[in-house]
């Protein structure tokens, strides 16, 4: 891909002192980010395997930061299992923002498929910092030092039992068991990654640490029960929705992989799933915040961390409650009934959109305030019109009610997934201080 900032700088004279202000621009990390969420967007990354894509990556880039800049301190120790980072050599003259983005790049292409899908970038990366003058000594100072720090998140990574993983039991449909989970029209897709609570978390100290309140007793007897209540909201909602509420579904549907059916033909559309979506907008707020190259760096990382622990922790009771989706149940009731958006292949109890943008937008608000408002401009690029956010926890609040818009979750999936996930991102906050 044409590097996008090769022509702002193509007039900047050889030898050029001033190099470091190029790469020491937080524009130019969101674009790396938004490059990375490109390649999770274009090979079909899960959300919660592209949580763990983003957390690497964007852990490095911090480390490479905390090393360059005094004021902020590496992860190291405050993640518990997180080992020591390497230390730049003294004497030698590194850009510690270009080695951020160096370590991004490589980590965010050793945690993706296919191989090399963010090498290109990195060699633009690379032309780049020759065309605006960067001394050979420093660039190869700051390859040697962001290598090092991608050595070692990566020996890291390997010990988090995604491995181990891939090899786990497949998931077992139980037919006959009353209100438990089973494969959602139009694919019938067994469920994803069941496994994943056992992923060891960042900052979590159990992936049931955040346990959410039960659910209500499944029952179909009495129309009065809180389970039936629910049931029936969703399919109102659903056969009622405002021009709005579709927007707001549509908007927050961050459907990786949705499979339309038309006719005889079958085709598949992507969206960037929901953590690929939050970084979009860790990236807006940013901007709208006018923060620093390092501070957006240190958002991205502790959003990231949040992310990927919310998704262990939400994983975790999916897969203990095993709850069935409102689509299998309003089918009993009315065959022809179809859920606004498509239902995602996995248990319905807690929302996982619901947990993961409350975790999200806890650190973001810690990091850019609870009063700022912009323009979500994500979905822009598959023809979805923008919104208007009036706070990060807003964000959060909307994304969760989207699902019962949508008609894939009932209401007390988003309302207690929004209560973990909140718990959870004040956790991340307390526990972690990236900034002295």
């Amino acid at each position: 891909m044409p590097f996008l900032l090769l022509a702002a700088v193509s007039c900047t004279d050889k030898g050029n002192p001033d190099y470091t202000r190029i790469f020491n621009d937080q524009s130019l990390y969101c674009k790396t980010v938004k490059k990375l969420n490109d390649v999770v967007l274009e090979n079909n990354f899960p959300p919660m395997i592209a949580s763990r894509n983003y957390v690497y990556a964007n852990i490095a880039a911090f480390e490479c930061v905390a090393a360059g800049d005094p004021s902020y301190q590496s992860l190291s120790g405050q993640i518990k299992h997180m080992p020591p980072m390497p230390k730049p050599q003294p004497g030698k003259t590194i850009d510690f923002s270009l080695a951020a983005l160096f370590a991004f790049s490589k980590v965010g292409n050793a945690v993706t498929f296919p191989e090399g899908s963010m090498m290109g970038y990195y060699g633009e990366l690379k032309k780049m910092a020759d065309s605006i003058g960067m001394p050979k000594e420093t660039l190869n100072n700051t390859i040697e030092f962001s290598d090092s720090v991608t050595a070692a998140i990566m020996r890291w990574s390997k010990k988090d039992n995604y491995a181990q993983t891939r090899t786990a039991e497949r998931y077992t449909v139980l037919n006959d068991a009353a209100g438990r989970w089973i494969p959602t029209p139009p694919m019938y897709a067994t469920a994803i990654e069941p496994h994943w609570c056992e992923i060891r978390p960042m900052v979590l100290d159990s992936c049931s640490q955040f346990k959410p309140v039960r659910p209500p007793k499944y029952d179909m007897t009495d129309k009065n029960s809180e389970y039936c209540q629910a049931l029936m909201e969703v399919k109102t909602v659903g056969e009622n929705l405002t021009d709005e509420q579709k927007h707001i579904a549509d908007f927050w549907d961050d459907n990786p992989f949705k499979l339309n059916v038309v006719g005889h033909v079958n085709f598949a559309t992507k969206k960037f799933s929901p953590p690929g979506h939050w970084m979009n907008i860790v990236g807006i707020g940013a901007k709208a915040a006018h923060a620093d190259f390092n501070t957006t760096v240190a958002a991205y990382a502790e959003t990231s961390v949040a992310l990927f622990d919310a998704f262990i922790s939400c994983w975790d009771e999916k897969f203990r409650t095993n709850y069935v989706r409102p689509e299998t149940e309003i089918n009993k009731i009315d065959e022809n009934w179809h859920p606004y958006i498509q239902t995602p292949p996995f248990p319905s109890y807690t929302s996982g959109h619901a947990t993961n943008s409350a975790a999200a937008a806890e650190v973001m608000t810690y990091w850019f305030g609870d009063n700022l408002s912009f323009t979500d401009t994500s979905l822009l690029e598959f023809g979805i019109k923008n919104r208007e956010i009036k706070s990060f926890r807003a964000a959060a609040r909307e994304a969760a009610m989207s699902r019962l818009y949508g008609g894939i979750h009932y209401r007390f999936d988003n309302e207690n997934g929004v209560v973990a996930g909140t718990k959870l991102g004040e956790f991340v906050v307390s526990r972690l201080k990236l900034k002295k």
